[in-house]
C-alpha cells in the first residue's frame, strides 16, 4: 500500500509567477516569520518571563542557566520561512528534517507558528501565555530539550550525534512518490563518515517510485571552534565534489554586505523556485518513462554564522564567527552591558510589529503558511502512526519445519535462509510497505530467498549480462549499500515515516552503528515517556547472522559479538524499547521475526545463524519459549526417578546450544543428571525491579535452582550474563563460558578450542564443578569423575592435533549431536 497522496505534489501551475512568488507582500511576511522565528529562537534561550518585553526587560526576566546554540539558528529560521512560502504556493508534501539539531529552538518556534505546536500541547497556546510558557520550557526540568526531538511536531530527526540526517531523508522517500524531503545539513556535518556515504544513495532512488530529497547544506562556515572544511574550499572544489557525486548544486550567499532583507528574500524566492522547477521536471521525465540518471539539485546555503546577533561582543568578532556557535550573551543575567546589548538585539527584531497586544501572531507573520496537514508540523509522515499500517502476515504453518521430536536433531535447515522463504511472502502480500536492507551482505548472510519476490533496487548502470547483475533493478524492494550506517539509517528514515522493514548484517560490523542505534532508542525512549501524542510506529529490525563461531571464511576482524553490550545498556528501565534475541534453530527464529515484524516503538535485535543446524523445537514449542523467554527443554534434560538432578545446563545462542547438548550426552553415559535450559530473549534474565517482563525471583529459582551449579554456554562474552544475572538469587552458583576474544581464520572446533567452548570442555567443566561441590559436602570423599574428566580433555587434545596437522576437524570434534525420546 502507497502513502497517502497529500496537497498537489510536484505541480507547479503555469499561473504562478516568480513576480507573484516574490510580490512585496509575500517578501515583507517572509522577512516578518524570519524576525519572528529569531525572536522566540533567542526568548527560549534567555527569557524565563515577559516574552513580549513589555514595560522592558528587567534581569529577573532572564534566566538563571543559559543553555542553546544560537550560531545555526538565523539560517535554519530563514530556510523554514522560504520552505513554508514553498509549501503554501505549491501544495508540495514536504517533510523537513534538521541536521543542526541542537538548533532545536527554530523547530520549536517553527512548530509553534504555524500552530502545530498548540495543538499537540493545549497549554502552550498562541499568545502571550503560550509564548512564555515556550520560552520557560526550553532547556528547563520537564520541559523542551535543546535538540530537535521527537517533542517537536514535525520532527523525524533529533539531530544530536551527527552525520544521518541524509540517510533519514533518503530513507524517508522510498516508496513514497508524492513526498519532497529537505535535510538541512550542517557544513560540520558533511565532515563525518556516515554523512559522506549518504550522498551515493541517490544512485538507488527511482525518481518514479520514490520521493525526492532536496539536500540544503547549511554552509555558516564554523563548527564549534573551527572553520569546515567545505567552507574554506574554492568554489570550484566544492562544485566539483557534488557533481562527481551526481549533483548539480546551487549557491546562495547572503549576509556578508549590506544588502537589504527584502532583496536576500527576493533572490531566494528565485533560486528556490527554479530548484523545483528541476525537480519537477524530474518526476515529469520519469513518469514519461525515461529511465536515465538525473542530477539531483543540492543547494548550499552559505550564510554567516549567529546571523543577526551583533558582529562584536566585548571586543570580539561573534556574527560570523565560531564564538558564537553557543550562547553570545553568555552573562546577559550578570552583567549590566552583557543585559543592556541583549536587551538591544531582542528589539531589533521589532516584536511590536510581528506580534497583536495579546502575544498572538500578526497576519504578516502567517500569511505565507500553508494550512492543514501541509503544514511542516502536521505532515502525517512526520508521526508515521497516522499513517502506518498493519502488515498482512504470511501463515508461519506454511514454513515451518517438523522435526522428529523422537530424535531431535536430525533434520536440519538455515535459519536465515528459512526466514528469508517467509520474508518473501511477506514482501509479496505488502508491497510498497516493507523493505530489506543490506551492506552487501545478503546472499553471503542466506538471505536470498527473498529475490523470489523482489529485486534490490539500483538505479544506475545495470549490466546486460544476467549472470552478474540478474537481480538489479530500477525498482525493488531491497537495498544493498556497503555502509552498515546507511542501512540503519535508511531503515530508520522508513519506519519514522510510517512504513516496515529489517536491515540484515554480519553481527561483527553491526557495532559501526551502535551509537547510532541508541540514539534511535532514545527517540524511543523519550516517546514512551514524555511524548504521548504521537502514535505507536513500527519496530527497527536488526538480523545480525555470520555470527562470531562460525566464520568460515574470514577471520578474527569477524568476530566480535560485542555490540549486545551496549544494547544491553538500554534495556534497564522498564521502557522495554529493546529487544535481544538469539534463537538456536529455525522455528524459533520464525517466531521471534514474526512478533518483532508485529511489534511498535521498539528495537529487535535477533542474533541466529546462517549455517545448516539442527531444528530442534516444533513451532508451537518455539512459541511458548518466545512467549516465555526462557525454557527448560524437558527432552533434553536427564533426571532421575523422583525428578532430582546434579547441575543445570543453560545456554544462550545456537553454537552454545549445539555443543552443550553434545556435552550432555557425555554427561548422560557418566551418570549425571541435569536439567536443561535454552534463554531465547536474553532480557529476559534481568533483574525484575529493572524490566518487569524478566522473568521473577521465583521463577528464577525455579528454573535454574536454589542450590545446584549452572553451567551456562553463551554465544557473546561471558561478563554480560554475570553482569544480568548479578542481583539474582543464588547468581554465584553460575559458572559461565563465552567467547575470550580469541580467533583467526580457522577450523570450527579450533575456534570453540580456543576459547573452551567445544564439548569436551564444558563437559570436564561439568564434572569439575561437581567433584568441587561433592568434596565439599564429604571433605574425605574421592573425586567420582576424576578420571571420566582426565579421559574427556585427554581425547580433547588428541582431536585437536587431528586439525592442527590436517587442517581440518575430526567430524567426532563436530558432528551435531541428536536427542532420542528416552
Amino acid at each position: 500500500m502507497a502513502q497517502p497522496v497529500l496537497g498537489t505534489p510536484w505541480y507547479k501551475p503555469l499561473g504562478i509567477r516568480k513576480q507573484e512568488c516574490s510580490s512585496a507582500q509575500t517578501l515583507a511576511s517572509l522577512d516578518a516569520y524570519w524576525r519572528c522565528a529569531n525572536y522566540i529562537s533567542a526568548g527560549q534561550i534567555y527569557l524565563f518571563s515577559n516574552p513580549l518585553m513589555k514595560g522592558g526587560l528587567s534581569p529577573r526576566d532572564i534566566k538563571h542557566r543559559l543553555m542553546g546554540h544560537w550560531g545555526t539558528i538565523p539560517g535554519l529560521n530563514f530556510l523554514y520561512a522560504h520552505i513554508n512560502r514553498f509549501i503554501r504556493d505549491h501544495g508540495q508534501n514536504t517533510v523537513v528534517l534538521m541536521g543542526p539539531g541542537h538548533g532545536g529552538p527554530a523547530g520549536n518556534a517553527e512548530a509553534f507558528i504555524d500552530g502545530s505546536l498548540s495543538e499537540v500541547y493545549p497549554d502552550i497556546p498562541q499568545n502571550e501565555q503560550g509564548l512564555e510558557r515556550l520560552c520557560r520550557a526550553y532547556s528547563f526540568p520537564l520541559g523542551f530539550p535543546s535538540n530537535h526531538g521527537p517533542h517537536t511536531p514535525g520532527s523525524i530527526h533529533e539531530g544530536g550525534e551527527l552525520g544521518y540526517v541524509l540517510s533519514h531523508a533518503f530513507g524517508a522517500v522510498l516508496d513514497n512518490p508524492s513526498l519532497l524531503a529537505i535535510p538541512i545539513i550542517g557544513d560540520g556535518e558533511c565532515e563525518t563518515g556516515p554523512l559522506a556515504a549518504s550522498w551515493q544513495t541517490n544512485k538507488f532512488i527511482n525518481p518514479q517510485t520514490d520521493g525526492l530529497v532536496l539536500p540544503i547544506v547549511h554552509l555558516n562556515g564554523y563548527k564549534i571552534s573551527n572553520p569546515s572544511i567545505l567552507a574554506r574550499v574554492s568554489l570550484q572544489e566544492r562544485d566539483d565534489y557534488f557533481k562527481g557525486m551526481g549533483y548539480r548544486p546551487y549557491t546562495f550567499v547572503a549576509g556578508f554586505d549590506e544588502e537589504d532583507a527584502l532583496s536576500i528574500h527576493k533572490r531566494f524566492v528565485a533560486l528556490f523556485e527554479e530548484i523545483f522547477a528541476e525537480l519537477c521536471s524530474i518526476k515529469e521525465h520519469a513518469k514519461q518513462g525515461f529511465h536515465e540518471r538525473p542530477s539531483y539539485p543540492v543547494l548550499i546555503f552559505k550564510t554567516p554564522k549567529g546571523w543577526t546577533c551583533p558582529t562584536y561582543i566585548d571586543g570580539q568578532k561573534f556574527e560570523d564567527s565560531w564564538r558564537s556557535h553557543q550562547v553570545p550573551f553568555a552573562a546577559a543575567d550578570e552583567t549590566l552591558t552583557h543585559f543592556d546589548d541583549f536587551c538591544a538585539w531582542m528589539a531589533s527584531y521589532r516584536p511590536q510589529e510581528i506580534f497583536e497586544k495579546d502575544g498572538t501572531l500578526s497576519k504578516q507573520v502567517t500569511r505565507i503558511l500553508p494550512q492543514g496537514d501541509l503544514r511542516i508540523g502536521s505532515n502525517p509522515c512526520a508521526d508515521a502512526g497516522r499513517v502506518r499500517c498493519a502488515l498482512t502476515l504470511p501463515s508461519l504453518d506454511l514454513y515451518k519445519l517438523a522435526p522428529d521430536t523422537s530424535q531431535r536433531g536430525a533434520l536440519c535447515a538455515s535459519p536465515t535462509y528459512v526466514l528469508g522463504l517467509y520474508t518473501a511472502k511477506l514482501l509479496q502480500n505488502n508491497p510498497q510497505m516493507f523493505r530489506v536492507f543490506g551492506p552487501d551482505e545478503i546472499a553471503s548472510n542466506r538471505f536470498q530467498s527473498i529475490y523470489r519476490a523482489t529485486h534490490k533496487q539500483w538505479y544506475v548502470d545495470i549490466d546486460k549480462d544476467l549472470e552478474n547483475d540478474g537481480e538489479l533493478s530500477q525498482t525493488g524492494s531491497v537495498i544493498e549499500q556497503l555502509s552498515e550506517h546507511q542501512c540503519e539509517g535508511l531503515l530508520e528514515g522508513y519506519v519514522l515515516t510510517g512504513r516496515h522493514g529489517i536491515w540484515v548484517s554480519y553481527e561483527a560490523f553491526a557495532q559501526i552503528t551502535a551509537s547510532m542505534i541508541s540514539q534511535h532508542i532514545k527517540w524511543l525512549e523519550a516517546l514512551r515517556r514524555e511524548v504521548s501524542w504521537r502514535k505507536p510506529i513500527s519496530s527497527l529490525n536488526i538480523l545480525l547472522t555470520s555470527h562470531v563461531w562460525r566464520q568460515e571464511h574470514n577471520g578474527f576482524t569477524h568476530q566480535d559479538p560485542g555490540i549486545v553490550d551496549t544494547l544491553l545498556n538500554k534495556s534497564c528501565n522498564n521502557e522495554h524499547v529493546i529487544h535481544i534475541y538469539y534463537p538456536c534453530d529455525a522455528n524459533l527464529l520464525l517466531a521471534v521475526a514474526q512478533q518483532a515484524y508485529t511489534a511498535t516503538d521498539c528495537v529487535n535485535v535477533i542474533f541466529a545463524g546462517k549455517q545448516q543446524i539442527p531444528v530442534w523445537l516444533t513451532l508451537d514449542e518455539a512459541r511458548l519459549e518466545l512467549a516465555r523467554g526462557v525454557l527448560e527443554w524437558t527432552w533434553a534434560s536427564h533426571t532421575d526417578a523422583h525428578g532430582n538432578f546434579d547441575l543445570v545446563l543453560a545456554t544462550c545462542g545456537d553454537v552454545p546450544t549445539i555443543e552443550t547438548l553434545a556435552a550432555a550426552d557425555i554427561l548422560r553415559r557418566q551418570g549425571v543428571h541435569f536439567k536443561f535450559v535454552n534463554v531465547l530473549n536474553l532480557c529476559a534474565l534481568q533483574r525484575h525491579e529493572e524490566n518487569d517482563t524478566a522473568l521473577t525471583d521465583e521463577e528464577f529459582t525455579e528454573l535454574f535452582s536454589a542450590d545446584k551449579p549452572v553451567l551456562f554456554a553463551f554465544h557473546a562474552y561471558v561478563g554480560t550474563i554475570y553482569r544480568l544475572i548479578w542481583g539474582r538469587p543464588h547468581s554465584s552458583n553460575f559458572y559461565v563460558h563465552g567467547y575470550q576474544d580469541l580467533g583467526s581464520t580457522t577450523t570450527f572446533f579450533d575456534m570453540l578450542h580456543m576459547n573452551q567452548m567445544d564439548r569436551f570442555a564444558l563437559a570436564a567443566h561439568a564434572l569439575q564443578i561437581l567433584n568441587a561441590q561433592r568434596a565439599l559436602v564429604h571433605s574425605c570423599a574421592k573425586p567420582l569423575w576424576k578420571t571420566a574428566r582426565q579421559e574427556i580433555l585427554a581425547y580433547r587434545e588428541q582431536l585437536y592435533r587431528f586439525t592442527l596437522e590436517h587442517g581440518y576437524d575430526d567430524p567426532a570434534a563436530t558432528s551435531y549431536p541428536s536427542v532420542a525420546k528416552d
